[in-house]
């Protein structure tokens, strides 16, 4: 019993890491928590395929923080689509409450990542996010 409870809380970070939207899907409408750590201790959204806005959507719908740092390296869903370049999965953390202001594990920000990495894109809209309100 316990290796199945161990199991079943990696089916949900799984999905959103192959970018599985249905699966995601069905297992959210199950009662899958969002915010459950997998075995690697992080989260669905922490480990979901990059390039699938709809993941990160459904997921964020379904009440997932964008804002747990990961725990190996303290960066957050946002720096990593920054670094990676993908504009519209970044757009759908955003508008779920995703925070840009958050540093990782080194300090930095996704608009220092997008910079570094030549995302040029992503650092255009980033630079026309607002400030934080304090």
């Amino acid at each position: 019993p316990a290796s199945k409870a161990l199991a079943s809380r990696d089916w949900l970070a799984s999905a959103a890491a192959l970018g599985n939207v249905g699966k995601v899907q069905e297992l959210l409408v199950v009662g899958a928590d969002p915010n459950a750590v997998n075995s690697m201790n992080r989260t669905p959204i922490q480990v979901m395929m990059m390039g699938s806005p709809k993941v990160a959507e459904l997921l964020l719908r379904a009440g997932a923080d964008p804002n747990i740092p990961d725990p190996a390296t303290g960066s957050f869903p946002a720096h990593d689509a920054a670094r990676e370049g993908f504009l519209d999965t970044l757009e759908v953390l955003h508008l779920g409450g995703a925070r840009f202001d958050l540093p990782d594990g080194q300090g930095r920000l996704p608009i220092h990542l997008a910079a570094e990495s030549g995302q040029h894109h992503v650092l255009s809209y980033l630079l026309h996010q607002p400030e934080p309100a304090h």
